[in-house]
């Protein structure tokens, strides 16, 4: 993004579902493929729209932690809205605190008209699929929590052992539009707590690392989805007085960041896996706190069958808060384009 490329300025409202920032851009560069999954690789070549998420991402504009979604038509006329989930290494599949915020903002912004029974449904095709968020409203239309209908999530392998410097682990693989690898940091005597985030992100990339050129981190159909997107660090809290499984966890994913929430499609990866392991069942529910302490939780609507793997539809609630309205500015002699990240 040099010269003539460089917008003059970009218009953002950002939000934070459960304390994971999400920037959302309403006006991005025009992409022509036919469907958003095609639209995401169309991005991921594109030096405009590709520099554009660089510049989001990077400070001084942004930090090596943020989270965005492009706005983009979608597939066709069944859904409200399509949308490009970004962050500092590149474009996701799926996003479930960004499907929260976006539900929620299609809402408060009058983009989907608010209905009178208290419950408005948002239906938005993202690259792993169409998922459909359902925000509640208070007397005066105002948003006041959301749920989405994840795509079906499936477990695929258990007990994978994994080698890194602190040792040994075991991680489960499951897919919530985005492949994950779970795995015990008390294995290691490794609680959920900020103070072990910098050994944490470590092992995250550790492991995505041992994990990336295998044949877990296949998808079973779709090549797009290949790769470990995140590594969940799950600590188990045991069962709340109605039988709920409570855990507390936290994703690094990408290329080592960190998510504040308790990380949506994350979430639907756990049920997926929790359900295969007998825990989960449409009779309780995951109570899912996030290492800041923020809470989602997930029920199984469905039980269904994908790609030859038992899969769960998972509903997941939480919510989402404006924190700006923003109107950035490139200058045509700001030698720091796109900017620069530091972790």
């Amino acid at each position: 993004m040099n010269g003539s490329d460089r917008p003059t300025a970009v218009r953002t409202t950002d939000y934070h579902t459960a304390g994971e920032p999400f920037r959302i851009v309403a006006d991005a560069p025009r992409l022509t493929a036919a469907t958003v999954a095609e639209k995401r690789l169309e991005a991921m070549r594109s030096p405009e729209v590709d520099g554009l998420r660089s510049l989001l991402c990077s400070e001084p504009r942004g930090h090596a932690d943020m989270y965005g979604g492009f706005v983009v038509e979608p597939d066709d006329e069944g859904a409200d809205l399509g949308v490009l989930f970004w962050h500092s290494d590149g474009f996701s599949t799926a996003c479930g605190h960004g499907t929260i915020a976006l539900g929620t903002w299609a809402v408060n912004t009058g983009r989907v008209p608010v209905d009178p029974s208290g419950t408005t449904e948002v239906v938005i095709d993202v690259p792993s699929g169409r998922v459909r968020c359902r925000v509640r409203t208070d007397a005066e239309g105002r948003a006041t929590s959301a749920a989405f209908v994840n795509v079906p999530s499936f477990h695929l392998h258990s007990e994978v052992p994994v080698s890194t410097p602190a040792g040994t682990l075991r991680a489960s693989i499951s897919c919530g539009g985005a492949l994950y690898a779970s795995v015990r940091p008390l294995d290691l005597g490794l609680r959920v707590r900020p103070e072990n985030l910098p050994e944490l992100i470590a092992l995250g990339r550790q492991i995505k690392a041992a994990l990336e050129t295998t044949e877990y981190a296949k998808h079973p159909t779709d090549p797009r989805i290949n790769g470990i997107y995140g590594v969940i660090f799950a600590e188990d809290l045991g069962t709340d007085a109605d039988d709920n499984p409570v855990q507390r966890n936290v994703t690094v994913f990408a290329g080592g960041q960190v998510d504040r929430s308790p990380c949506g499609s994350g979430t639907a990866s756990r049920m997926a896996t929790l359900a295969a392991e007998g825990r989960l069942h449409s009779g309780n529910r995951l109570i899912h706190h996030s290492i800041i302490g923020s809470t989602f939780t997930g029920r199984i609507l469905a039980e269904t069958e994908v790609h030859g793997c038992a899969a769960v539809i998972p509903e997941i609630t939480g919510s989402a808060h404006l924190t700006g309205e923003h109107t950035f500015v490139v200058g045509p002699d700001d030698p720091l384009v796109p900017g620069f990240v530091l972790r």
